[in-house]
């Protein structure tokens, strides 16, 4: 699910793109390895580990699981899904873990009917297929290939004006707004990019629209961008991109369970209690179908940034385009299977390395979710063979493929849900990969992985330019500073240039960590390769092994890649003399969260005091064309100051704080873990749980599901983060109470998470 934001990774800011990607110190290969939780002498020992377990991968193997694992249609509940989950747990079984597979029956619509027509001023039937393409060896078959759709949202049969929204987003509606432009009784058409696709149709009923149709445009992942499959990467005409709506940033899961597994056995249920199913009707339909409809829009010129790359003066509408949209679905209980494997530690059994990555798809799913899943199964063959070999790591490894991300992260979330109190007692880590590309090493998460983390990729050999993953990347950030440079992004060059660490990126949602880091407080890891092999095949028939071994990544190689950086962490976490972790960066990446905070608070009251000037001045009445609807912006409220002095405070004492947890580990490093094992099981115990302490019971405003106070996924965003989201979010949205509200429980956890964070300095000393 997680590809919408890697597909667009060399258009983001350096600045962002920086933030996700974590590099190493040092060349690959340095043979004194710094890792964090190691004295130099286990340090030494463990490289040598690391070296026998890369020598076990196989690029060859992982083409030829995808291959297999692709070669059917692995949608929730279809027979190859159940095929491939029997055969991974045999897999697992064979490879000498104890593995089972979790079942949980979950609500999942599939289509019945469906229907988009232009009624007037022409008549048009749209497809809504994607034919066969010449030489893709999949694309031709339709056993259990369910037709394009969204799922979760409502059934419903509407004919109404058509309106053009852009991405329909919110500012989308604000200009929309400006244009004199009324959405209500319409059915809105948008194109996919800028946020969520589960926030399009929201937005558009909350305006009022009684229907929405979603589709991707040229200019985004189609033939603006380059050659459309079969000759190139992007989206060919008819290629339709299928996605969840349901309102996953108020919950993810299964809608009728929120914050309970999903039971066992399917049963009755009210699809009223399914809160996060959407109001009206969805349909994802294609560049060639949406033309027509486009093309019969008259009205305003859309704006300049309103306009994609089909060949035809862009119109916002309403009219005399109308449109008859028609969606009915099968609402039904479903089965997931989660198939989940067990390494117990030989030292510390109750202490748990997580390690996911879900195995459903849309359609074939070889890309999203196949080029990371069998990079999992590689790693779990390779620690097996370790096993057979007399290695036994000292914590316990948890080895899970997921079932039913695609529609609602609703395996990993069930049975995060299930196990809740068992994984908050003895997770210290969960490291989740997806879809898996080639070009630059993507990392997001929990900021007291970042030391570790960076360590552990200044090890692995970039497999096209036979590199470090780090000099490549920082030679990236300094060539795009140098042809676009900024303030902020001077800053990152200049880290690159000087080998400081780069920071990891805040997690967000849009795959199976979810659960695990903002529901449950569990340290957690995000990681692939992206850059170079995106293309147009994302959630359609055509995300295929063939496109994959054509575009994503050829020869599979960066799947190995995968494996190493992936493998390595979990290695490390299972041996280390104390957990790896370190609260440095964190309370660095903290303070700078603080920082943007107060730019953003200022900047609103800054901007809120212009407009009204502007206003007072008839300012946008007179700089408006008068042969163009373009209504002046309403007067803004005064913007309140905010007290941020309870946060600055929890900020001086965690900064602190960490500082003195990090120079007790050097030390106790250097001196080789002189602690007793009682001890170091004590701090191990005291470390856990302290992810746990930046939760709020009382959640996220309206969501209370989300429970960690530094990051969620924005509640108008879906996937990209919100960090210090209680705060963040009621600025953005000038809710000033609730702001001040969450500065305080902001500063609550934090000060509690320094004084446990004390408690482990002493145990450590």
């Amino acid at each position: 699910m997680r590809r919408p934001w890697s597909a667009k990774f060399l258009t983001l800011p350096l600045t962002a793109l920086a933030g996700i990607l974590i590099l190493g110190n040092a060349a690959a290969g340095d043979a004194s390895p710094a890792m964090v939780g190691f004295s130099g002498g286990d340090a030494g020992q463990e490289q040598s580990l690391e070296q026998k377990f890369d020598g076990l991968l196989s690029a060859q193997q992982q083409s030829d699981w995808n291959k297999e694992m692709a070669s059917g249609a692995n949608n929730v509940g279809s027979p190859h899904d159940k095929a491939n989950a029997d055969m991974m747990l045999k897999l697992f079984q064979s490879w000498g873990w104890d593995a089972r597979i979790e079942t949980f029956y979950v609500l999942y619509p599939t289509p019945k009917e469906e229907a988009v027509e232009l009624v007037a001023p022409t008549s048009f039937k749209a497809k809504l297929h994607e034919p066969v393409v010449p030489g893709d060896s999949t694309s031709s078959l339709t056993d259990n290939v369910l037709p394009p759709y969204n799922a979760y949202g409502a059934d419903g049969d509407v004919t109404a004006p058509l309106v053009y929204v852009n991405y329909g987003m919110p500012d989308d509606y604000k200009e929309l707004e400006r244009h004199g432009i009324d959405v209500k009784g319409k059915i809105v058409i948008a194109r996919y990019g800028a946020g969520w696709r589960g926030l399009k149709p929201k937005l558009a009923w909350q305006h009022g629209a009684v229907g929405c149709i979603i589709y991707s445009d040229p200019a985004d992942d189609g033939y603006v961008q380059g050659d459309v499959y079969p000759k190139g990467a992007f989206r060919p005409e008819d290629g339709v991109q299928r996605g969840s709506v349901a309102d996953m940033p108020i919950y993810p899961g299964d809608p009728l369970t929120p914050g309970k597994g999903s039971p066992s056995k399917p049963g009755s249920f009210n699809l009223a209690d399914a809160k996060t199913v959407l109001k009206i009707p969805v349909l994802p339909i294609s560049y060639a179908d949406a033309k027509p409809l486009l093309a019969a829009l008259d009205g305003q010129v859309a704006p300049d940034a309103w306009r994609g790359g089909l060949p035809f003066t862009y119109h916002i509408g309403p009219g005399p385009a109308k449109v008859h949209l028609k969606v009915i679905n099968n609402w039904q209980q479903k089965p997931v299977y989660d198939v989940v494997a067990m390494i117990k530690g030989s030292e510390y059994p109750d202490e748990w390395i997580v390690r996911g990555n879900h195995h459903d798809g849309w359609v074939f799913g070889a890309d999203d979710p196949l080029t990371g899943n069998v990079a999992l199964l590689n790693e779990a063959q390779a620690i097996g063979t370790l096993v057979k070999q007399g290695w036994k790591p000292k914590r316990t490894l948890v080895y899970a493929s997921w079932d039913g991300e695609e529609p609602g992260l609703l395996g990993s979330t069930e049975w995060g849900e299930t196990h809740a109190d068992e994984l908050q007692k003895k997770a210290v880590l969960y490291f989740n990969t997806d879809n898996n590309s080639h070009g630059f090493l993507f990392g997001a998460g929990s900021h007291s992985l970042q030391e570790m983390f960076n360590q552990v990729a200044k090890g692995v050999t970039d497999p096209e330019t036979h590199v470090s993953l780090d000099a490549r990347r920082r030679a990236f950030i300094r060539v795009n500073s140098f042809k676009d440079p900024n303030g902020e992004e001077s800053e990152q060059a200049g880290l690159a240039a000087t080998g400081q660490d780069l920071p990891l990126s805040a997690l967000g949602s849009g795959s199976d960590y979810t659960v695990f880091i903002d529901h449950l407080g569990i340290p957690t890891l995000d990681a692939g390769f992206f850059g170079e092999g995106e293309g147009g095949d994302y959630h359609s028939l055509y995300d295929s092994w063939d496109h994959t071994n054509r575009f994503s990544d050829p020869g599979f190689k960066y799947g190995v890649a995968l494996s190493e950086v992936t493998g390595h962490t979990v290695l490390r976490f299972a041996d280390a003399d104390v957990l790896p972790y370190s609260y440095g960066s964190f309370a660095e990446t903290v303070g700078k969260y603080v920082d943007q905070l107060q730019k953003l608070s200022a900047g609103i009251r800054e901007k809120n005091e212009q407009q009204n000037k502007l206003l007072g001045s008839d300012a946008f009445t007179l700089a408006a064309d008068p042969a163009v609807t373009y209504v002046p912006p309403s007067a803004a409220q005064p913007a309140l100051y905010l007290n941020f002095a309870p946060l600055q405070n929890a900020l001086t004492k965690l900064k602190a704080s960490a500082a003195a947890y990090d120079a007790a580990l050097d030390a106790a490093t250097t001196a080789g873990f002189k602690q007793s094992a009682d001890k170091r099981a004590a701090l191990d115990k005291q470390l856990q749980g302290l992810e746990q302490d930046l939760q709020y019971s009382g959640g996220l405003p309206g969501r209370a599901w989300f429970k960690h106070m530094i990051y969620a996924p924005g509640l108008f965003t879906g996937y990209g983060a919100k960090t210090m989201p209680g705060v963040r979010e009621a600025i953005d949205q000038q809710q000033w109470d609730t702001a001040n509200q969450y500065i305080g429980i902001d500063a609550d956890v934090l000060t509690k998470f320094s004084a446990e964070l004390d408690k482990a300095t002493a145990l450590l000393k």
